[in-house]
């Protein structure tokens, strides 16, 4: 993986994207929550092909702002390039526009990691869970 690769990730504000749907506000405006998933699928767009397929990206820190909000039917672009590569540790810089401005900058940091081990932990502790040992 080679630091400049691009990604980018569109959407239209719907209802389940407000932060109404979040809490008992009526604010109807993109969630912070959501705006990060956006940026977090512009970055596995921008590496999506140059993933070995022994190999699964996850996320594991997001840094960001979150600038001006965005109403409900609004189209927002998020963009992500690949920053640098520290071994299976990869940095992007993120940014997200709706159709007006500029809605969110900042970083996200994803890692490279064996699928087969790591859908193991995730088989592990759901045995766990199913065994009563996670309530």
């Amino acid at each position: 993986m080679v630091p400049g690769l691009i990604g980018k990730s569109e959407m239209i504000v719907k209802k389940e994207d407000l932060v109404s749907q979040l809490a008992d506000v009526t604010v109807n405006v993109l969630s912070t929550s959501r705006l990060i998933q956006l940026l977090e699928t512009a970055a596995i767009e921008a590496i999506h092909d140059f993933i070995p397929t022994e190999k699964v990206s996850l996320g594991t820190e997001v840094k960001i702002k979150h600038l001006s909000p965005t109403p409900l039917g609004m189209k927002v672009t998020a963009n992500a390039i690949l920053k640098g590569v520290d071994k299976n540790r990869l940095f992007f810089l993120v940014d997200a526009f709706d159709e007006l401005e500029k809605v969110a900058e900042g970083e996200h940091e994803r890692v490279l990691v064996s699928k087969d081990r790591f859908l193991q932990k995730v088989k592990r502790k759901r045995s766990s869970d199913d065994r009563g040992l996670l309530r």
